[in-house]
């Protein structure tokens, strides 16, 4: 099957996911602007960067288990295995409560090591307030991971990207309410600050939990795929192979966010005011990133079908699709970071200094944006075809062994700050890109291969 034919196949399935991934990362942006524009502007934008890189470093690492729904999912509906698809998400629900129990345990605990740091006191207080209202919204965060997993496994993308645009008015709504504080009449809503930020993020990820929950049930009305039916007692076996296969998926979530939190951690030390310019430019990068990050659940959906089909070529083509759309998506939008870095800056907070700190990190983010669209979109395809691992080794490479090294240097030794550990940080993503594009070139040449057949990874 050729590539062009699986382009609109793709696009249908990725662009509700798109919505929704631009959805969830504007409610971090929501966040970031409407701090941005209190008192004491810097020192409140950094504060609330340090939360999230740290409660999004830990979220996505473990809650990146979970991918591994994606495999069996799909593969079982590519299959017309549709109780074994059952199955695997009761399972993936387990699982799902025994790792945000985790995440609520180590959030609770991450202020006493928090405090510590040789950071300004007063980013650290507001930092370790915002991570523990965003804890509220762990639960739900991880029910909603989980059930969004087998509905864009059964192509029903559009209650996703619902979910998320909706949730990002109610968020707006309450950071305006909890962050700068109202009198409603007789209600009297005081100014919460930076916690108020993060509650509002908790409430929203409730909401969107309650809506996946409604949209699933739905969707078993009118399609009866037997989750009434779904098997009650609880298969160690299958929870292993959840575990097994989303573990290194999870790592590498882990591994690409966490060199973020280290970078993160590494320009704190410079102060408040190159914290702030980085986590903007954080803000901007992530949110280009959902583009491929969509392409790239998309993109494990129909590869994996296509193995459950045993239909190699579709698999194939269906692979290098998402890897031409998000590239392409991805070269797009670095030529807006170039191009428009100081407006993009100054939409964020009108204080002239934060701005400053911020348009040389949109410039790096420009270079990266490619490989980074490059990278994400062959991790999918990969974990389509059951190998979660490729990504997790190369990221570790790329990241620790290569990008945070140069940008270390360049940053304290050669006196670049944090422009120096973003250089080091494309030479990564550059790594990453590249090294994972051909293993899925590599992949696809044994799908093609006559013998020895597809083999599929679901039991």
């Amino acid at each position: 099957m050729h590539i062009r034919n699986q382009i609109r196949p793709m696009l249908a399935l990725a662009l509700p996911l798109i919505a929704a991934e631009l959805g969830w990362m504007s409610m971090g942006i929501v966040d970031t602007i409407m701090i941005g524009h209190t008192a004491h502007a810097a020192v409140n934008i950094a504060a609330a960067s340090l939360g999230q890189v740290l409660y999004n470093t830990l979220a996505f690492g473990i809650a990146g288990v979970l991918l591994s729904l994606d495999t069996f999912v799909s593969q079982s509906h590519g299959a017309g295995r549709y109780d074994e698809a059952n199955r695997w998400l009761y399972h993936g629900l387990i699982l799902a409560a025994a790792l945000a129990a985790t995440l609520v345990a180590l959030i609770a605990a991450a202020p006493f090591a928090m405090l510590r740091m040789p950071i300004n006191r007063e980013v650290l207080t507001g930092s370790v307030a915002f991570l523990h209202a965003l804890n509220w919204g762990t639960p739900t965060l991880f029910l909603y991971f989980a059930i969004r997993r087998y509905l864009q496994a059964f192509n029903h993308v559009r209650p996703i990207a619902a979910a998320l645009i909706t949730a990002n008015l109610l968020n707006f709504a309450g950071d305006w309410l909890l962050i700068y504080g109202h009198n409603l009449g007789t209600i009297h809503i005081p100014a919460l600050g930076i916690y108020g930020a993060g509650l509002a993020t908790s409430i929203s990820r409730a909401y969107l939990a309650l809506f996946l929950v409604a949209a699933i049930w739905r969707v078993e009305r009118k399609h009866n795929y037997g989750l009434r039916s779904m098997l009650r007692h609880i298969e160690t076996a299958r929870l292993r192979s959840l575990a097994l296969l989303g573990a290194p998926a999870g790592g590498q979530i882990f591994v690409e966010i966490a060199i973020f939190g280290t970078v993160t951690f590494l320009i704190g030390t410079m102060g408040p005011l190159p914290l702030a310019g980085h986590e903007i430019a954080l803000n901007c990068a992530s949110f280009t990133f959902m583009v491929p990050f969509a392409i790239s659940a998309a993109a494990a959906v129909r590869v994996g079908q296509a193995i459950g089909r045993n239909a190699p070529r579709e698999a194939s083509a269906a692979g290098w699709a998402a890897i031409a759309l998000g590239a392409g998506c991805m070269a797009t939008f670095a030529l807006v970071l170039f191009f428009f870095a100081h407006p993009i800056a100054r939409a964020f907070t009108p204080d002239r200094a934060v701005i400053a700190a911020a348009v040389p990190l949109l410039i790096v983010a420009a270079i990266f944006q490619f490989f980074d669209g490059l990278q994400i979109t062959a991790t999918g395809a990969l974990r389509g075809a059951g190998n979660t691992h490729a990504g997790l080794i190369v990221q570790i490479i790329g990241y620790w062994i290569i990008g945070l090294p140069i940008g270390y240097l360049l940053a304290f030794h050669l006196h670049h700050g944090a422009v120096g550990l973003w250089l080091g940080l494309c030479a990564g993503l550059i790594v990453a890109g590249i090294s994972l594009t051909t293993t899925w070139r590599y992949t696809t040449r044994k799908l093609l291969a006559p013998h020895p057949g597809l083999n599929n990874v679901h039991n």
